[in-house]
C-alpha cells in the first residue's frame, strides 16, 4: 500500500474511515490504562480525528502521525489553532499548545523526534495497513515508544468478502504482533450495526495492552 493511495483518498475527500464522532471505546476505557494528567498520547496516523479535540479536553498532550498534510491542515483547522511548521529530518512537524503532529512515512518517525510517550491510541492505524505490513508497523510502534500502554481498536469480518481498509485484524494476530511485549485484555466487543461500510458482517473490539514489566 503506497503513500500515494492515501493522498489520493483525502485529495478526493473519501474519507469514509473518519468518524463525526468521538469513538466510544476511547471514552469508555482510555483511562483503564492509567495515563498520568498531562501525559503525552501518541496517535499514529492519525488522520484529523475529533478524538484529538477529546485528549486536549481532557488535559492531555497529543502527538499525532499522519502522511498526508491536507487532513493535518484540516485538523488545525476544525480546531481553530494556527501551528508553528518546521523541518525535523524527513519529517515536518506542526506544533501548537498540548499538540504536536509529525507530518510524512511513519518509519521514518525515531523515538528522539517523538519524545517520551505516556500511553498509545490506535484507532485507525493498524487497521489501515494490509498484512504485509502490520508486523513491521507494530514493532515500529513499540520500538519508538518503548511499548507505551495501549488502547487499540480492531475490526473482524470476513476479509473475502470486502476489501480494507480497514482490514480484519483477529485476536490471534493482535497476540503474534503485541504479545512479546504487552498483557492483552480484551476490554470490550461489539457487533456494528448494519455491518462495516453498511456491507459485511462485522465486530469491533477495543483492546487494552498494558506493558510486560521487565
Amino acid at each position: 500500500m503506497e503513500a500515494s493511495f492515501w493522498h489520493q483518498k483525502w485529495e478526493r475527500g473519501e474519507i469514509g474511515f473518519h468518524e463525526n464522532e468521538i469513538n466510544p471505546f476511547l471514552i469508555k476505557h482510555f483511562e483503564a490504562l492509567n495515563p498520568p494528567k498531562g501525559g503525552r498520547i501518541f496517535l499514529p496516523l492519525c488522520g484529523k480525528t475529533r478524538d484529538i479535540g477529546w485528549f486536549l479536553a481532557n488535559g492531555y498532550r497529543v502527538v499525532g502521525a499522519e502522511l498526508s498534510k491536507l487532513a493535518i491542515n484540516e485538523l488545525f483547522t476544525e480546531l481553530g489553532i494556527t501551528p508553528e511548521i518546521s523541518t525535523d529530518g524527513k519529517l515536518t512537524r506542526y506544533r501548537a499548545e498540548n499538540l504536536d503532529i509529525l507530518a510524512g512515512n511513519f518509519f521514518d518517525i525515531s523515538a528522539e523526534s517523538l519524545g517520551p510517550i505516556s500511553a498509545i491510541y490506535d484507532r485507525a492505524a493498524l487497521v489501515a495497513l494490509p498484512a504485509s505490513m502490520r508486523k513491521q508497523y507494530s514493532s515500529h510502534l513499540m520500538h519508538i515508544t518503548d511499548a507505551a500502554p495501549q488502547l487499540l481498536i480492531t475490526y473482524e469480518y470476513n476479509q473475502s468478502q470486502m476489501g480494507g481498509p480497514p482490514f480484519s485484524v483477529n485476536e490471534d494476530e493482535v497476540k503474534q504482533l503485541y504479545a512479546v511485549a504487552y498483557r492483552l485484555e480484551s476490554a470490550e466487543s461489539k457487533i456494528i450495526a448494519g455491518g462495516l461500510k453498511g456491507k459485511v458482517p462485522s465486530t469491533e473490539t477495543a483492546w487494552l495492552l498494558h506493558k510486560i514489566k521487565q
